[in-house]
């Protein structure tokens, strides 16, 4: 019976305490519903609420305005008729402070009322972006009521578990945060890739009068090019107009582009797909099929990176394939194709060359760049260079770039292979290693002066990486006596460059490998001076014509320069120069035309040179001087050393092409090129023929460096 009558009691004021919430709890109530009925008066509180929202709301600018997402926000509306907020769960916190903002700026209203006695409210409700027309017009979602004992019981436990909430929703956050891609490449530390094509885009803009930066060294940073030429409007320019993901991919983006406040990535694919004709060969066409990937990103803003990967097959003139079975390396391997890599035979007369590249590109303070990968490195203004060329194989190198006042500073150490027979160790290559110090400083506000100095050593001995050559400053001649004469070979050089006006500069280069003043002056021509220089010009929008540049430049190396009597120190890597691609005892004569308007491009080249070959014959086993990795020693006389001297061998490279830029930002590109070559010595050997052809090639490429072709 006590059980009974307890029970009906507490029926009785469960159903007492619901009439009195029904009719004595009133809600809250804006200026636009006044007038309206008591059962409507909830869901004209929603609207009122959404519609205030959505007319004050404003995106952050670090928030696009398609961002996708939901914020579940708990708000209340106090004693006074006064919004604000109790708590937001959002992922960025640009939209969470917006939200607390809005609800800053609410209308005082009439607040709720219990018995007739004003009192404060509070609600839960979830905003779906994009916050747009369609979501506003939309069925709107319910704002519901939350008791304050529930909103205490929630906070209670979100403070306890804050740490497993939040590694719930982090995969969540991490795609929310991605946002729409804004080539955040053109600011950063990734370098762009060294193409003489490439380069031309923007080369007047960093040779105007007064610029203070240095054009020598490269590859280039996007950061500091993009302090002088505007990729972001010059990209702009360029785009296509396409309304489909296939098209835009195409034409104007990266395949894969991604990218938050913290990081950015793109992915491309990488084509080199040639298709040929060749006069003089004795097969049917040349050909090359690479394909590959391409990977840039960055880390925060001090940190990025790039990678490529490329799988290659390919059969091309006969002259360069011939040159590029000359270069074999120990092994079974029958060929090194010229810039790129040993090659394994594919099928009866073809190549396959798998080729990699990349680096981590670090800038812990404004002044100073780290990079560490494996590539190649350029220095100079002009087509070719005699301090450091890209004409080689990529290799691994450790980078620091410093930069400060007129001058910048670059050091760079190498790790190079010998892949000869008579030098390699139990079947493995010989390890050489490089250390370069350039010093570029700006003059004036037209003139450029350049330092530079190399050292070449071996790891013989145990003698591994010397950490005597870490030596930042120069000079590296004095390291070299005290480790002993025998122990590196040091390359000395000089840089000029002078900018005439906004349109046109000179520039020359000067090496020197060793040097007596007394022979200079006996007029002996002794082979101990071993020197080349560079002399050469440009001319931007020549003729009045816009993004026409002609170039002229004109190179000359005397016999034994690069070489040493201990053959592996010569200046050179997996049988190919660091410098000139013809190695010394030439003169060459170069002829640029370039041309670009919108995607499309042309160029015009004439290359004629003169230089001496040595004999090989069995009868006559002299080093005439032209080939870098023969002994000086081996010399058939000391004075009288001439360039020229050996076989005197003429040579003739012209070639014409046209190009499209298929998309700008993988740097795809279309082009049909059309090149003679004239190889004429005087007296023909096994490996000094007369030749004449004509090669006729076309295809897809993606240009990320150069190819050359004018040996």
């Amino acid at each position: 019976m006590k059980t009974f009558i307890l029970g009906l009691l507490l029926m009785c004021s469960i159903f007492s305490y619901a009439q009195d919430s029904v009719i004595y709890q009133i809600a809250p109530r804006f200026e636009n519903c006044k007038e309206t009925d008591l059962k409507q008066l909830d869901n004209c509180f929603n609207q009122e609420v959404y519609k205030t929202v959505y007319s004050q709301f404003r995106y952050p600018e670090s928030v696009e305005s398609n961002y996708i997402g939901e914020i579940a926000v708990i708000f209340e509306v106090t004693k006074g008729g006064v919004f604000k907020t109790v708590y937001i769960d959002a992922q960025i916190k640009a939209l969470k402070e917006e939200l607390i903002r809005v609800f800053s700026v609410f209308p005082v209203i009439q607040p709720a009322t219990y018995n007739g006695n004003p009192t404060f409210k509070q609600y839960s409700m979830t905003l779906h972006f994009p916050l747009n027309e369609n979501n506003k017009s939309s069925k709107l979602p319910a704002i519901v009521s939350v008791d304050t004992k529930s909103i205490k019981k929630v906070n209670q436990i979100e403070q306890l578990t804050e740490l497993q909430q939040n590694a719930k929703r982090e995969f969540d956050s991490v795609q929310k945060s991605v946002s729409k891609y804004t080539n955040k490449a053109y600011k950063s530390q990734v370098n762009i890739p060294f193409s003489h094509e490439n380069y031309f885009r923007f080369d007047q803009d960093l040779n105007r009068i007064g610029t203070n930066n240095h054009t020598a060294s490269k590859p280039y940073k996007y950061e500091d090019v993009s302090n002088y030429y505007d990729f972001e409007s010059e990209n702009e320019a360029l785009q296509k107009q396409s309304k489909t993901w296939v098209g835009r991919k195409l034409w104007n983006e990266h395949l894969v582009q991604l990218q938050s406040e913290d990081y950015w990535f793109t992915i491309d694919p990488i084509l080199d797909l040639q298709l040929g004709k060749d006069t003089d060969a004795d097969f049917g066409y040349t050909y090359n099929n690479t394909r590959g990937a391409y990977v840039q990103g960055g880390l925060g803003d001090k940190l990025s990176f790039s990678a490529s990967v490329y799988e290659n097959q390919g059969r091309f003139a006969q002259y360069y394939n011939e040159y590029a079975e000359s270069l074999k390396a120990f092994g079974p391997d029958p060929a090194i194709i010229p810039g790129r890599g040993i090659a394994k035979r594919f099928k009866e007369d073809a190549y396959d060359y798998p080729v990699a590249e990349g680096y981590l590109s670090y800038s812990p303070a404004k002044f100073l760049n780290v990079q560490f990968g494996h590539g190649k490195q350029f220095i100079g203004d002009g087509y070719r260079s005699l301090l450091q060329s890209d004409v080689s194989s990529p290799y691994p190198f450790l980078k620091l770039n410093t930069k400060f006042w007129n001058i910048k500073y670059t050091n760079t150490w190498t790790w190079l292979k010998d892949v000869r027979d008579d030098v390699t160790l139990d079947k493995a290559f010989l390890t050489k290693y490089i250390a370069n110090h350039y010093l570029s400083w700006n003059v004036t506000k037209r003139f450029n002066l350049g330092l530079f100095e190399s050292v070449i050593w071996e790891n013989s001995n145990d003698r591994g990486f010397d950490v005597n050559y870490l030596n930042p400053l120069i000079f590296f001649r004095a390291i070299e006596f005290e480790t002993g004469q025998g122990a590196g070979n040091a390359i000395v050089g000089a840089s000029g460059k002078y900018k005439l006006s906004d349109n046109a500069n000179v520039y020359g280069q000067f090496i020197l490998d060793e040097f007596s003043l007394s022979d200079v002056t006996g007029g002996d021509r002794s082979w101990k001076n071993k020197y080349g220089f560079q002399l050469g010009a440009k001319w931007y929008n020549a003729f009045n014509v816009k993004k026409l540049m002609l170039q002229a430049e004109y190179n000359q190396v005397r016999p034994y320069t690069y070489s040493h009597n201990t053959i592996v120190l010569n200046y050179a890597h997996n049988n190919q120069p660091m410098a000139h691609l013809w190695g010394a005892n030439f003169k060459e004569l170069v002829l640029i035309g370039r041309y670009q308007k919108e995607r499309w491009f042309g160029e015009a080249k004439l290359i004629a040179g003169i230089r001496g070959l040595d004999v090989n014959d069995g009868t006559d086993d002299f080093s005439y001087g032209g080939d870098i990795y023969r002994n000086y020693n081996d010399r058939p006389f000391d004075t009288g050393v001439s360039i020229g001297q050996g076989i005197k061998t003429t040579s003739i490279n012209a070639s014409a092409q046209l190009g499209y830029l298929v998309n700008p930002a993988s740097n795809l590109k279309a082009f049909v090129n059309i090149s003679y070559r004239n190889f004429n010595p005087e007296a023909e050997t096994l490996s000094a023929v007369n030749n004449s052809t004509v090669w006729i090639n076309f295809g897809l490429r993606t240009d990320l460096f150069n190819w050359y072709f004018d040996m």
